[in-house]
């Protein structure tokens, strides 16, 4: 597949896992809103119904205050009626409902039916029927007008924690919560209009306060004499949220689609990229391998050809030859063999305590003719104090050995190249650097260079011999021996790569 056609099915089917997960998101949100005005609007009309019942329950208080004062003054009423009619001579024709009438004033208890002894119309008897309800209420009204001026003028003077009955308060704000819906534990204070507390809950909680509902109690009276109950709810949180649980599972499960979905994508990626490495790593095998293979092939048709006189000097020559190209071939294949080998964990070091001065040194000398042939030169400068090391010889060698050898390989046409070997020390580390003036490394092939099979694309020329390896084995060696390498390029300037290791302290 094409990697456009696979960027393509990425970006549609990641929009789509993130339109759904945006989705899903937003109706929780909504629902989260939506359960939150309802909380708010229950709490809101159970605040308002506590207020007016409070008010309800004070005017009932009031009424019934002032009913058992009419009682009380209707016994004693009666009292002086019985009294009268004692001193009256029996047969005047008063009963004792009709002495009450005489001695009570008329205008403040209601008038009764008095039954005469002659016969009355239907008439007459709707007239006095009507005469007495119209007494009754003008009666009832004055009372309860006589009360409501009792709360004007006397209930709003008193202080607000006289008026209020908190316990009755409390028990109030759970059976209206409860009628609207809402049954979370709630924490509540009553204060005046100037912000005096003058009731707090004995479990009070400043936990959610954040969110709190207020409602003024007494509304009607004065400013100065109304009162504010506040009100809020520990839990509030859990209690909108709880509707909202079943789209948890919804939303962690698209999200680990969408994370397996990218995973899957860098899968893929990654195995294209294996797969034209593998390309690239055939084609750079078989460059590789068809010059000794043709030379030794080239030097056996010499050795069976009859026509062709085997001097000496040619058979040393033809022997040299098929001698130089099977180091050439055995050392390829090691190299193959040397990473497989590292793949497996199966790298068995023998190693030992060198210098590593001594050792830059030493292979500085076997690249000096080949450095030397292009014109340049190698410069050598030794600044470790502390150059003791404990490595695999061998390894190590081939280290130092990759990193010149790239160095000389990757210079510039037809320019000499010149190497900057130097080795320097701080507390715990030694340093060794190899430094060239080639054509450098572009910023976005650096990351990649340490990379098996990797190599930086120079198109159709093969100009430059490997199997993209060598970088892949020197890090790896690096690391098992506890060190570290970095690279350091610009692209036209040259390359320095930069090895460091622990040194034997003394």
């Amino acid at each position: 597949m094409k990697k456009k056609t696979i960027w393509i099915v990425a970006i549609i089917m990641g929009l789509s896992f993130l339109a759904l997960l945006f989705l899903q998101i937003k109706y929780i949100s909504e629902m989260v809103g939506m359960k939150k005005e309802q909380f708010d609007e229950s709490v809101n009309r159970s605040l308002n119904q506590v207020s007016r019942n409070l008010e309800l329950n004070e005017t009932l208080r009031f009424l019934e205050k002032d009913i058992g004062a009419a009682r009380r003054k209707s016994l004693e009423s009666d009292s002086v009626v019985s009294a009268l009619n004692q001193d009256l001579p029996h047969g005047k024709g008063y009963s004792s409902f009709q002495s009450k009438q005489e001695a009570v004033d008329r205008a403040s208890v209601p008038k009764v039916l008095i039954v005469r002894n002659d016969k009355s119309t239907l008439s007459q008897t709707n007239k006095s029927m009507q005469e007495i309800v119209r007494n009754r209420y003008v009666y009832q009204k004055a009372l309860l007008d006589q009360v409501v001026m009792s709360i004007l003028y006397s209930a709003s003077e008193k202080p607000l924690e006289e008026r209020v009955n908190f316990r009755m308060l409390d028990q109030d704000l759970k059976v209206e919560l409860q009628n609207n819906g809402i049954s979370i534990p709630y924490h509540f204070t009553v204060t005046t209009q100037e912000g005096r507390e003058v009731y707090r809950c004995p479990d009070y909680d400043d936990k959610g306060e954040e969110y709190t509902y207020e409602q003024v109690l007494y509304r009607n009276d004065p400013a100065n004499r109304t009162g504010i109950v506040r009100i809020h709810f520990p839990e509030m949180n859990d209690y909108i949220f709880s509707s909202i649980r079943f789209m948890i599972p919804a939303i962690v499960f698209t999200f680990i689609l969408l994370v397996t979905f990218i995973f899957t994508i860098v899968v893929v990626f990654r195995q294209k990229r294996y797969s034209e490495i593998k390309n690239d790593f055939i084609n750079n095998m078989t460059h590789e391998l068809k010059t000794p293979i043709s030379s030794i092939s080239l030097a056996a048709q010499m050795l069976n050809d009859e026509s062709l006189t085997k001097s000496p000097a040619m058979m040393a020559h033809i022997g040299g030859a098929i001698q130089e190209e099977s180091k050439r071939l055995r050392f390829l294949v090691e190299k193959v063999l040397q990473m497989s080998m590292f793949d497996k964990h199966d790298a068995i070091f023998k190693k030992k305590e060198l210098d590593l001065n001594e050792l830059m040194e030493s292979v500085a000398n076997t690249f000096t003719l080949r450095v030397e042939h292009t014109g340049g030169k190698i410069i050598t400068e030794v600044g470790a104090v502390e150059s003791a090391i404990y490595v695999d010889e061998m390894h190590f060698t081939n280290v130092i050995f990759n990193l010149i050898d790239n160095a000389i390989k990757y210079r510039k046409p037809d320019q000499p190249v010149n190497l900057y070997l130097k080795t320097w020390n701080d507390s715990d580390n030694v340093y060794l650097s190899v430094k060239d003036d080639g054509v450098g490394i572009k910023k976005e092939n650096l990351k990649k260079i340490f990379d098996k099979f990797y190599r930086v694309h120079t198109g159709n020329v093969h100009d430059v011999k490997g199997f993209g390896l060598g970088l892949a084995y020197v890090k790896n060696i690096v690391a098992l021996h506890k060190g570290d390498i970095k690279v350091e390029s610009e692209y036209g300037k040259g390359t320095k790569f930069t090895i460091s290791l622990p040194f034997i302290k003394e």
